[in-house]
């Protein structure tokens, strides 16, 4: 059991480099980063955190958990806040605390004593929590147990309470602002997928991923025509691009849009071999500079794009 893992200290802005650095009461890092934008738009990565609590307790290595996070997701898009942008960007990871689940998607059986609070009970939400991919994961992406002890209903409500609530409510903050100044917010939910679907992933283990997938929960979380330019701007590019397969978007876009109020949120996944060495986790520099400059020009076309036209 690893009592304690070595954490990347907080950053203030996306894609800065960092050395771990051990965990102490005097350095633990905010949980969340947030750049105020000017523009219309707002960017998320809930997934790409690598401050791993010492109050975790996994009973996984520290390269077996890392596999589960959108690895370098806050480097690909280091570019935004330049433009204006608005930016946050979870640091604690998300095989901790899944930020882009509801907090009642909840396995019960990971804990020790009876939830006081309400949890989900439609077949449909709990898809994920059959897979051990709920608010709080059982199992990694490979079927591997994440615990061997049950959790308190204590710390649960700890993790919602310092990783889950202060998230949302910058999500919350900068799409309420965006839509503010312009009448209108574009909100892109960031996430990246393996090359090929893990076993306990999806409902489509061994699946061969695209180069993105763009999902917008089947035209409900923007216009679909929004969505349209998102995955002709990718394939322009020479990339493959599948909408809503297999990733349709969860909680963040869904809970986040209003279409008819003029509210767009977007979840866009990207394959992690167009930029780094999954075995390794290392960047390829090639790859990421031609995704990063590609996803520049996209980001300049919503910023020009008002989609109330």
């Amino acid at each position: 059991m690893h009592a304690a893992l070595t954490p990347q200290p907080h950053t203030t802005q996306p894609g800065a480099a960092s050395a771990p650095a051990t965990p102490s009461p005097a350095a633990t890092p905010a949980m969340v980063t947030t750049v105020p934008g000017t523009s219309a738009l707002v960017f998320d990565s809930p997934h790409s955190g690598t401050h791993y609590p010492a109050d975790f307790r996994s009973a996984c290595s520290l390269p077996t958990l890392r596999r589960a996070e959108d690895t370098h997701v806050e480097k690909i898009y280091a570019f935004a806040p330049a433009l204006g942008v608005a930016w946050i960007e979870a640091h604690f990871p998300r095989i901790y605390l899944d930020a882009n689940r509801d907090t009642l998607e909840l396995d019960t059986a990971l804990l020790d004593a009876p939830w006081p609070d309400p949890v989900a009970t439609d077949p449909t939400v709990l898809n994920k929590v059959r897979l051990g991919k709920g608010l709080i994961w059982k199992f990694t992406d490979e079927g591997e147990a994440i615990y061997n002890r049950l959790l308190t209903v204590e710390e649960v409500r700890a993790r919602i309470d310092h990783c889950w609530r202060p998230y949302h409510a910058a999500v919350a903050q900068a799409i309420d602002a965006a839509h503010a100044r312009h009448g209108y917010s574009i909100h892109i939910n960031c996430h990246s997928m393996p090359a090929i679907s893990a076993s306990h992933a999806t409902d489509f283990p061994g699946l061969v991923h695209a180069d993105f997938v763009v999902g917008d929960r089947d035209g409900t979380t923007a216009r679909p025509a929004l969505s349209v330019l998102v995955c002709e701007h990718l394939r322009g590019c020479g990339y493959s691009v599948e909408y809503n397969h297999p990733y349709k978007g969860v909680e963040l876009v869904r809970r986040y849009s209003a279409p008819a109020q003029h509210r767009h949120s977007i979840q866009l996944e990207i394959n992690r071999k167009l930029y780094m060495d999954e075995s390794t986790l290392a960047e390829n520099p090639e790859g990421m500079a031609r995704l990063q400059g590609d996803l520049k020009a996209l980001t300049e076309k919503l910023l020009g794009t008002d989609p109330r036209g």
